[in-house]
């Protein structure tokens, strides 16, 4: 009969097992976060590619073009009619602003153009072509 206060006969064990298990569930959520924490900015699309792009640090303005020709403004679906007043009110403070175009790369440049030329008409704007580098 062992009473509470004795001690045991058989020397105390660490058990691996839940430890190991515990490990690989972090791992499974680091890895599913990191896929998430890439950075975009406009919507998907599938982008031109270009050797000599370079990156930007401050993007404030994102002006998408999907491949169906629809117009996007930070996400916000919107006419070209419209474009160039809620650029002007997103870029009200910003004298050195930035606007990038984000179309996908089945898109005729006939849209590219005119969504520039709505652009180049806001003074003090800087415009910009997203692409993806080339392989």
């Amino acid at each position: 009969m062992q009473f509470l206060n004795e001690p045991e006969d058989r020397p105390p064990e660490v058990n691996v097992v839940p430890l190991i298990d515990v490990i690989f569930a972090i791992l499974t959520f680091f890895i599913m976060a990191s896929l998430t924490l890439s950075k975009t900015e406009g919507l998907a699309v599938n982008l031109p590619g270009a050797s000599s792009g370079k990156a930007q640090d401050r993007t404030k303005v994102v002006i998408t073009i999907d491949d169906k020709g629809a117009v996007s403004l930070n996400r916000q679906s919107v006419n070209l009619s419209n474009l160039t007043p809620q650029i002007k009110a997103l870029l009200a403070k910003d004298e050195q602003a930035l606007v990038v175009i984000n179309a996908d790369e089945k898109i005729g440049h006939g849209q590219v153009v005119e969504v520039m030329d709505l652009v180049r008409q806001i003074p003090g704007v800087k415009m910009g072509i997203a692409t993806k580098r080339k392989q």
